[in-house]
Order: C-alpha cells, then structure tokens, then sequence
C-alpha cells in the first residue's frame, strides 16, 4: 500500500449566507489551491465532493466548473460524517495505485437537506439533534456527575479559539456567564452548547509519496484511518447513552494503522456539533478516563479544535469533516498563523453523524 500525503489545502471564510451558490462555494478553496499550490488541472486524477445537496451529478459539475477532466468523480453524502468519508475515499484510491492525486472539496448551504432527520422515524417528533445531544448530556451527568459548568466551558474554549480564525462564523469570545445565560433549547442543552449551520467550503489535496516530493517540502502524512457505522437511525447507534460506541471502533482502528497512542496526540479537531460530544469524545479517544471527561476539559497537554471547532466555526455539514482536516494538516504544517499549536507532531480528526450513527477517526502525522 502506498504512503498517502495532503500537499495543500483551503478554507473559505464561514457565513450565514454567502448569496453564492453551491458549485460557487465549492470552487473557492479549490481555485486557492490550484493558484498557490505547484499542481495543476491536468495533474488532478480524481475529485471527491462531499455535499448532503439534492443536487445530480454535482462532484463532476465542479470539476467542469474548475476546468478538470478527472479519471474518477463521486460526490460523497453521509450527513455530518460526509468529509472525511470523502478523505478516507481519495486515500484508498491513491493507495491502491489507482489514482496518484484526489482534490477533496466539500461545501455545503446553510438550509441542507443534511440538517434534517426526516426519515429516522424511531426519533419520533424529537427529529432536530439537540434533542439527543440532550439525551447524551442528562446521561452522562447521571451517571458521572458532569455538570453544566463543564459544558459550557468547552463552548468558552472554542469559542475563544475560533475568535483567532478569521475564516470562522464567530469572532467573538464567550464568557461562562453568557454560555450558562443563554436560552435553554433542549434541557439542559442551551443555545451556546450548540454549533450553527452556516454556508461554508474547504478542500485538501491528496497526492502519492512519490507526487508530494515533487509538490512540497512538507507534506502532512495520512497515518491512520478508522471508521464505524453502527446504523442510521438513532434507535440502534449505541447501547451506552454516556459513549458514541462507533467512534470508540474507529478510533481503535485508526491508532492501530497509525501505530500511535491516545498520549501522542498533540493537536485534535474533535466533533463538537453540542459540547457534550466534545466531552464524550474525550473518553471515547482515550484521552480521558471513562466518566472524567467533564474534568478533561481545561487540560493544557492537548490543543482541542485550535480553529474554534464546529461551535466556533460554523457547521456546513458536508464541509466539516474536511476542513478538520484542512485545519490539522496546516497545524502539522506549521501554517496555522495566530493558532499554531507549537511543536505539534501528531494530529487526529474525529467526525461523527446522526447521534454518533457512524464515526471517522484519522490520524495524522508530519
């Protein structure tokens, strides 16, 4: 199997309504890196477009638009957990030696179809997500003791993180008194333990060992891939309310291919769509001790979502995924500006969808 490398990568600036359409969106990143970077449109073997859009033929609709006659093109859809579906797709095709490069592209309009779980009839009429991210949290402080406190930290934090990212949707910290203040959505969820859709883009370009020596003197190495799909609906994600059993799966598999430990992790982009995520992803990873993650949260030895998260950021639904990955390989890079996390050697991206139904776990390294 061939060593698999992302050469560059782009991130556009994220907004409640950007007035460009979805195939506009989508070719910002990708026209960055094809002007700073040293490939070409012709050097482009495949194109990966992650979208929860109604919209046909729509991976090869931006490769026409980006002027590229690929040998492969997929759009790739699975909710929240579509971008690194997508990363893991162009990885696999590089690998094997059927393709030598894959621009990876995900965009996504603040109304998707992918914010609504319409056809998970065992939801019943609590078909919006924070009604399970309520489920989780009153889980977890039952049996744990996390409180509200702790959650809104991680709110605090990445918001504060996010206020250094001049492509995120909020630029502003948040005290603890604002996150504990603000309108109570789904007990005891609040408005501020939640992320927000919002129109965004990203991609990454995924090149051969043999390509990214010609690309770049510092490529960012694809270590480690693990993903899981325990079902679709939220009736059959997980046994335990206080685990996403599917990421604790493929975070085993990544560390595994990746020969890494949970302790060698410097930098991390977790999944916080609700703070609690980001607090069960801290057990489910290993970072934490089972039942400790609410006390994990003010920890210093890893930086968690250094670009503000999904909280800070924004979440365009079929972006996310890659633009954590956007985020790691400019952080292992070196590249991240005002939110270098120093001296950071390894990274990993966690991304969930629908309740935990499905995990990607990936492991990065410089």
């Amino acid at each position: 199997m061939r060593r698999v490398a992302i050469s560059s990568w782009a991130t556009s600036k994220f907004v409640k309504d950007s007035k460009l359409s979805l195939f506009e969106l989508a070719c910002e990143p990708c026209v960055e890196i094809l002007k700073d970077g040293n490939v070409s449109r012709k050097d482009i073997d495949a194109v990966m477009f992650s979208s929860c859009t109604t919209e046909q033929y729509s991976s090869t609709i931006v490769s026409e638009m980006l002027g590229m006659r690929p040998k492969v093109s997929h759009r790739i859809d699975n909710l929240c957990n579509s971008g690194t579906n997508a990363v893991a797709s162009a990885f696999s095709l590089i690998a094997s030696g059927l393709c030598d490069s894959a621009l990876v592209v995900g965009a996504e309009k603040t109304d998707s179809s992918g914010n609504k779980l319409l056809w998970d009839i065992t939801r019943g009429s609590f078909m919006f997500p924070v009604h399970w991210a309520a489920i989780f949290a009153k889980a977890h402080m039952r049996k744990y003791g996390t409180t509200e406190e702790q959650m809104a930290m991680v709110s605090v934090k990445n918001h504060r993180n996010a206020s250094k990212n001049p492509k995120a949707l909020f630029d502003k910290p948040v005290s603890l008194k604002e996150v504990m203040d603000s309108k109570k959505i789904a007990d005891p969820v609040k408005l501020l333990d939640c992320s927000a859709p919002c129109d965004g883009a990203s991609a990454v370009l995924l090149v051969s060992e043999e390509k990214a020596k010609k690309l770049t003197d510092s490529p960012v190495w694809i270590k480690g891939i693990g993903q899981q799909t325990n079902s679709a609906s939220f009736a059959n994600a997980t046994a335990d309310l206080t685990t996403i059993e599917s990421a604790k799966l493929a975070a085993r598999d990544a560390f595994k291919m990746a020969q890494v430990m949970p302790s060698q992790v410097d930098v991390a982009e977790l999944h916080d769509a609700f703070t609690i995520l980001e607090i069960l992803a801290y057990e489910d990873l290993g970072f934490a001790k089972k039942g400790e993650g609410g006390k994990f949260v003010g920890q210093k030895e890893i930086a968690i979502n250094p670009r503000g998260g999904i909280i800070g950021c924004g979440h365009p639904v079929g972006t996310t995924g890659v633009a954590q990955v956007a985020e790691i390989a400019s952080q292992l890079a070196g590249a991240a500006e005002k939110r270098q996390v120093k001296n950071c050697k390894t990274g990993l991206v966690h991304n969930l969808a629908a309740a935990g139904s499905s995990a990607t776990v990936i492991i990065m390294g410089a």
